[in-house]
């Protein structure tokens, strides 16, 4: 096992070189993709899921969202509680509680213990993302910091590309439970090695981890989301909507009032006073917005409509991802030459272009019209994220880069949760009041409701090719009216951008050290 050592940032430019470093970092590469795979993983999933345990779209967004609002709450306190207790020991605790959360969802018999095992897998992903980061400085000199933070970096990045192929693959030979077990042997390497490889280290002067501020996002959080996700069903002005709104709305309000008052604060709100930072996380977390709610809505239109099984699913959404990454490598070279604002607008337009296209689709558009929008999608996100990102951190003040990256990527988690509540519930409520179940007993109609899926499964029973005709065509429209709504939102967001956004080249190219 590595010798303890109890070191500080500082102190940690200057490390020994250890041989075993590499496969340390292999280690935690192996980590990044689990999460990166698991964010898009489920997706494929849902489908085959929803008709299995019959699923309401409400559920299915539950089982999407649980993972992401708990990893969101708690990514700021988690990073905080590895400072002060240890990196390594918080590390491997969130690596095993991710494994229990995965071997729960492998196991679980129904909806409620799915959606409580991804919210444990969230827990877990919030201890690991920050702290797979953090002890990069005591494994690596200056001069190889950049190219391991690059390696890691890219090693979440793919997780999300893979995702849904691998679950596509996983569900045409194995169950559904799969797509969870896939994660036992990838994190019990990366325990093991975390165990061998990885020295200790800590920063006992960081701030101390705010419970009722950790309380208060949680609840926050959590209320919101669930008024969102409850609302097409049970109505927007139904009491216990309004009540979870009005509840959310006090929670989160309690949190930004306690954390400016805070002396040392975990989430440092004073850092949106800056225009560059605020613009540019506002513009992320557009893009997170907008990507986590497609990533939602499109395998249902890929399966249920199209007809692909859950493999060629995952296939056929590799134009929005190979489109992501193609920009994303282009993106700096271009905000280092034309500046941010225009990189940032440029991406933002690309987006909304894509979006409104998309809401074009009817029934019977083949495949290829939607990897057409799908790849321009994708160039769109890749110019808008990467320089949004990079703008932002670059609006920080060195002293504060910590806290501002650690805000910075818990709102792009929180604007992932609400993309999928948010555009998952204008979609139910679309489909509900388009389906036309003319015919159906009342019990059969309501079950019909629930989602493109149950409705092909009712259609399937009663023999009825009017159902079937009417389902796709309804989930179609709703999907159209999604991608108008994010095509909206991105078109006036390209807007402001061009209009506020500070037009700071990136200048990461000329630091030696590759920060910003």
């Amino acid at each position: 096992m590595a010798t303890v050592t109890n070191t500080d940032a500082g102190t940690a430019d200057t490390p020994p070189l250890d041989p075993r470093r590499w496969w340390a970092l292999g280690a935690l590469v192996a980590s990044m993709l689990v999460l990166g795979f698991d964010m898009t993983i489920l997706n494929v999933a849902l489908p085959t899921m929803a008709a299995q345990l019959g699923a309401t779209t409400g559920e299915q967004q539950w089982m999407a969202d649980a993972y992401i609002v708990v990893f969101a709450a708690l990514m700021l306190p988690a990073g905080l509680l590895g400072d002060r207790f240890g990196r390594r020991r918080m590390l491997i605790a969130g690596l095993g509680v991710f494994l229990a959360g995965s071997l729960l969802g492998a196991l679980a018999a129904d909806v409620n213990w799915v959606v409580a095992a991804r919210a444990l897998m969230g827990v877990g992903a919030a201890l690991v993302m920050p702290l797979a980061l953090s002890v990069l400085p005591s494994l690596f000199p200056p001069h190889e910091r950049t190219k391991a933070v690059g390696v890691i970096s890219a090693a979440s990045a793919l997780g999300m590309p893979l995702g849904p192929i691998i679950g596509g693959w996983l569900l045409n030979h194995f169950w559904w439970g799969s797509v969870f077990l896939i994660n036992v042997p990838m994190v019990a390497i990366g325990i093991a090695a975390c165990v061998f490889l990885l020295p200790e280290t800590s920063d006992p002067a960081s701030p101390k981890v705010d419970v009722v501020s950790t309380a208060l996002t949680a609840t926050g959080l959590g209320a919101l989301i669930y008024a969102i996700i409850e609302a097409p069903t049970r109505g927007w002005t139904d009491a216990l909507v309004l009540t979870l709104f009005a509840a959310a709305a006090v929670l989160l309000t309690a949190l930004v009032l306690r954390e400016r008052r805070a002396t040392r604060p975990m989430l440092d709100m004073t850092l949106l006073s800056q225009r560059g930072f605020l613009l540019n996380t506002v513009a992320a977390t557009l893009v997170m917005f907008v990507l986590s709610g497609l990533m939602f809505v499109l395998p249902p239109y890929l399966q249920a409509v199209l007809g692909s099984d859950a493999l060629g699913t995952g296939v056929r959404l590799l134009p929005l991802m190979g489109g992501l990454m193609v920009a994303a490598r282009t993106a700096q070279p271009l905000g280092a030459r034309f500046g941010s604002r225009a990189t940032v607008t440029a991406g933002l337009v690309i987006l909304a272009f894509s979006a409104i296209l998309g809401s074009r689709t009817t029934v019977d558009a083949s495949y290829g019209y939607t990897a057409l929008w799908l790849t321009i999608a994708g160039f769109g996100f890749g110019f808008a994220v990467v320089p949004a990102m990079d703008g932002a951190l670059a609006a920080l003040p060195a002293d504060r880069a910590g806290s501002g990256s650690g805000l910075l990527m818990t709102l792009r988690q929180v604007g992932g949760a609400i993309g999928i509540a948010l555009l998952g519930s204008l979609l139910a409520g679309t489909f509900r009041d388009r389906l036309d179940v003319t015919g159906l007993p009342a019990g059969a109609a309501e079950t019909a409701g629930d989602s493109v899926v149950a409705a092909h499964l009712m259609a399937e029973r009663t023999g009825s090719a009017h159902l079937l005709e009417s389902a796709n065509s309804a989930y179609v429209h709703g999907m159209g009216v999604v991608l108008l709504v994010s095509g909206v939102a991105a078109l006036a967001a390209a807007l402001l951008a061009g209009a506020f956004l500070p037009n700071t080249p990136d200048m990461a190219a000329d630091r030696p050290d590759g920060r910003q």
